[in-house]
């Protein structure tokens, strides 16, 4: 299959401008299976205020940009997998939306919220769902979930071959941790980053793709707008040898840690 990470600079609180920076960018995804782009790809990251992030918000798959991204997903046939800034009744959450020719597939809602979040947004309360792509099982995180190895491992134990990672990182460290979460869990990570500022953030770009083998198969610039595609076998994360007498999951001394049994 192949994979396609689009790296853009939203317009804060501007969605319908930010569809027409996205749209000359997705027609360079003409071919890719999967399209991921980044955190609160709808919206911008940094508000002003509560009612900021409310007026560039939208129920999820039925807004603007949800119906964008279905009608991209259907021209091109596709599934597009974006961050959202989703409302839902009162509520806002930082959501990602899992999207093809048909509408929406799923979402999945930031556990883990970072610095000023709180203000706006909700915490996740979907959990940790795995969607079914064409025989294997895809999971997302955002952003500063990257932080909770616990989150990688337990998706990957329940069988994920590819873990998204919608991002919008200023913080120079989740590029350099993330590797370690490919060669543990021996799965592929795609991390979608944001580039450009918003008043006093600079957002750090270099989106990556990554394979179980612990190899980067792409890294982006720090600050361009920038389309990749990358051909991927999933069929290579059911390896879970690291030598030939070395398993990823079999060699752990469950009973050293037995309290963790939601890792089991």
């Amino acid at each position: 299959m192949k994979l396609a990470i689009v790296q853009f600079t939203p317009l804060l609180g501007l969605p319908e401008a930010t569809i027409e920076i996205v749209k000359p960018l997705m027609q360079k995804c003409h071919g890719a299976d999967l399209i991921l782009l980044p955190e609160l790809a709808n919206s911008g990251y940094h508000f002003e205020s509560k009612q900021q992030a409310w007026d560039s918000s939208e129920i999820a798959g039925e807004g603007i940009f949800s119906c964008f991204l279905k009608e991209v997903a259907e021209e091109q046939n596709c599934t597009i997998i974006s961050g959202l800034n989703e409302r839902e009744g009162d509520k806002l959450y930082n959501t990602a939306i899992m999207v093809d020719k048909n509408g929406l597939i799923g979402k999945y809602r930031k556990l883990h919220l970072f610095m000023n979040e709180p203000k706006f947004f909700e915490p996740g309360n979907l959990g940790l769902p795995l969607f079914d792509f064409r025989g294997e099982k895809i999971g997302i995180l955002i952003c500063f979930d990257w932080m909770f190895p616990e989150l990688w491992r337990t998706m990957a134990l329940r069988g994920a071959s590819l873990i998204l990672h919608p991002s919008n990182l200023v913080l120079p460290y989740a590029q350099q941790v993330i590797p370690s979460y490919f060669i543990t869990n021996r799965i592929f990570i795609a991390t979608a980053n944001r580039t450009g500022c918003e008043r006093d953030i600079t957002f750090s770009g270099r989106s990556i793709i990554s394979n179980p083998k612990g190899e980067y198969l792409c890294m982006l610039s720090p600050n361009a707008d920038e389309v990749v595609i990358q051909e991927i076998d999933l069929s290579e994360s059911h390896n879970k040898m690291i030598t030939p007498l070395n398993h990823a999951f079999e060699d752990r001394r469950l009973d050293v840690f037995p309290d963790l049994g939601v890792l089991k």
